[in-house]
């Protein structure tokens, strides 16, 4: 009995990896670039003056000072999907910046600005939404927790899947390549188990 429950406990485990394997967000997949692990941050250029460190207790990148700073990569990405785990307080401040124009001195006026910001103070563009582009379909408060950002960049579609609720699905060509920015805002912000893979 105790064998043939063992064997169930194995065939049901490779089922699910079977599975796993197949959901297109599998880390180990050999399409995805690792571009932040929780280990080093070589391989983002940092801008501004916030005070980005490694808080090794849960493999993240994180500030919590600063008027404003960004890390950014060096490469530029056209058609991507980009996924990533993100944890700020109530009051932060905060986004993933895609397509960007001017990777020195980024903003929403020069690039898709996915937002991480509960309190703004005009809700239009709050979490969950493209700043300038598109509102989030639904309100959904992201302090004090750990969430998932899942963007997707293909040719002129812009969608936005924030903690497995689409917030955005949007047309657009403003911008059809560049580099990308975590930014730090206010606040206490945190990113971990970012990447990346061309569609």
């Amino acid at each position: 009995m105790k064998r043939a429950s063992a064997f169930a406990v194995s065939v049901m485990s490779l089922g699910l990896w079977a599975c796993g394997a197949d959901d297109g967000m599998n880390p180990a997949d050999p399409e995805w670039t690792v571009l932040f692990d929780g280990s080093t941050m070589d391989g983002w250029n940092v801008t501004g003056d916030a005070n980005w460190s490694l808080d090794p207790s849960d493999d993240s990148v994180m500030a919590d000072n600063g008027m404003a700073g960004f890390l950014v990569t060096p490469d530029s990405y056209a058609d991507f999907e980009l996924t990533l785990e993100f944890w700020v307080d109530e009051p932060a401040n905060s986004g993933v910046f895609i397509r960007c124009q001017e990777p020195e001195a980024i903003n929403a006026e020069n690039a898709y600005e996915v937002n991480i910001f509960d309190t703004r103070p005009d809700q239009t563009y709050r979490t969950g939404s493209i700043v300038n582009f598109a509102p989030p379909s639904e309100v959904i408060n992201v302090g004090g927790q750990w969430n998932t950002y899942e963007i997707r960049a293909e040719g002129s579609r812009l969608t936005v899947i924030l903690n497995g609720v689409q917030t955005v699905d949007v047309e657009d060509d403003a911008y059809t390549e560049g580099p990308i920015g975590l930014q730090y805002g206010s606040g206490i912000v945190k990113f971990r188990n970012v990447q990346i893979r061309a569609l």
